[in-house]
């Protein structure tokens, strides 16, 4: 599985959002704030199991002929498949050979019906929980901002970061039992 990069634009919001958490008037630690933004947004997509923006990602399955899980969700579109085949190019599996579903919960799947010369795909799709920083769950943005405070005030690595990140965090956490789905 490859996913794009978290948007800059993102990580800059989560940064001011830790930076207001933490009173700072701006300037000298601007840098070391959006560093540390990003890891706390990593960190919260580590822990949910699902990315916080929506963005894309390209999963490499076989061609098989039965359901096989996407590994990101929740899944908001399924842009395409590209056949890999051991020799040759790679080619766009036609929309009529494959079949797609995404389920009510935002888990995707998909299943090859007519592979050709494949025998693997790449799935191209995007997944995450919001389209941008100010749609993210409040609870979300918030521990993303306390745990970029804190990484902020802990630079010596010294203490656990706050219980109430996970608390916050919690509800929206994806877990996942087994991987395929019955044909």
């Amino acid at each position: 599985m490859t996913q794009s990069a978290i948007p800059p634009a993102v990580v800059a919001r989560a940064a001011a959002a830790a930076g207001a958490y933490l009173r700072l008037q701006g300037g000298d630690e601007d840098a070391l704030l959006t560093t540390l933004a990003a890891s706390a947004l990593a960190l919260a997509e580590a822990f949910l199991g699902s990315p916080c923006v929506i963005r894309g990602s390209e999963d490499l399955l076989s061609a098989g002929s039965g359901w096989q899980r996407l590994a990101q969700a929740p899944v908001v579109a399924i842009d395409g498949i590209t056949g890999l085949p051991a020799d040759g190019a790679p080619f766009v599996l036609p929309v009529q050979d494959y079949g797609y579903d995404i389920a009510g919960d935002g888990t995707g799947w998909v299943r090859v019906l007519a592979p050709g010369a494949a025998g693997r795909v790449a799935v191209a799709y995007r997944a995450g929980l919001a389209a941008d920083w100010d749609a993210l769950p409040a609870p979300i943005a918030q521990g993303v901002a306390m745990l970029a405070a804190h990484l902020f005030e802990r630079r010596d690595g010294d203490g656990a970061p706050p219980a109430a990140i996970a608390a916050l965090w919690r509800p929206y956490r994806r877990m996942h039992l087994g991987g395929q789905r019955a044909a």
